[in-house]
């Protein structure tokens, strides 16, 4: 299952939960250990302190969980999400939904970026003219600094590794079911 980050609260519930609770909702709180500056693993340690809105449904009587096919939405919580969102593999619908392609039967592409592509800017850089076609991909996973050239097609299950360092561009063509090395 996966988070749409929606919740829908009975305000009269939520205004008496408030009173019961002195105006707060007992949540659980989690820690996470970051830094001041994500790309600087040496900036100043931070601790991010947060709670998960879901747990709230515990704070109400008859709360629920609705499932929501992943058909209704196209998660994005990394640049593996937004880099599969990007490609052929999904469609703009004329209702400006974003929905996987009806040739994909409702199997998003399974994309492995680098670390090196965890932030948007890096992974723009990546695609400066758009990502490849991924319609008929089940995996794609990019090893080291690349760059995709306009009319990469990728097909099955492909690698591409670069080990070497510079930046090496994946030319246009076909890559079915194979690892490229660069």
């Amino acid at each position: 299952f996966f988070n749409t980050n929606n919740l829908w609260v009975d305000l009269v519930a939520l205004k008496a939960s408030f009173k019961k609770n002195d105006g707060s909702l007992p949540l659980p709180v989690m820690k996470n250990n970051k830094t001041v500056d994500p790309r600087d693993k040496n900036s100043t340690k931070v601790l991010q302190l947060e709670t998960a809105m879901g747990a709230a449904i515990q704070c109400f009587e008859g709360a629920t969980a609705l499932v929501i096919p992943r058909s209704r939405f196209a998660p994005v919580k990394t640049t593996n999400d937004l880099f599969a969102l990007r490609s052929d593999a999904y469609t703009l619908t004329k209702d400006s939904r974003i929905v996987l392609a009806d040739a994909r039967k409702g199997v998003p592409p399974d994309v492995k970026l680098d670390g090196m592509y965890k932030f948007t800017d890096a992974m723009e850089k990546m695609i400066p003219n758009g990502p490849p076609s991924l319609i008929e991909c089940k995996k794609i996973v990019v090893e080291g600094d690349v760059t995709f050239a306009k009319g990469v097609v990728v097909k099955g299950t492909v690698t591409f590794k670069n080990a070497s360092g510079s930046t090496k561009e994946i030319a246009a063509g076909t890559y079915e079911d194979k690892t490229v090395d660069l």
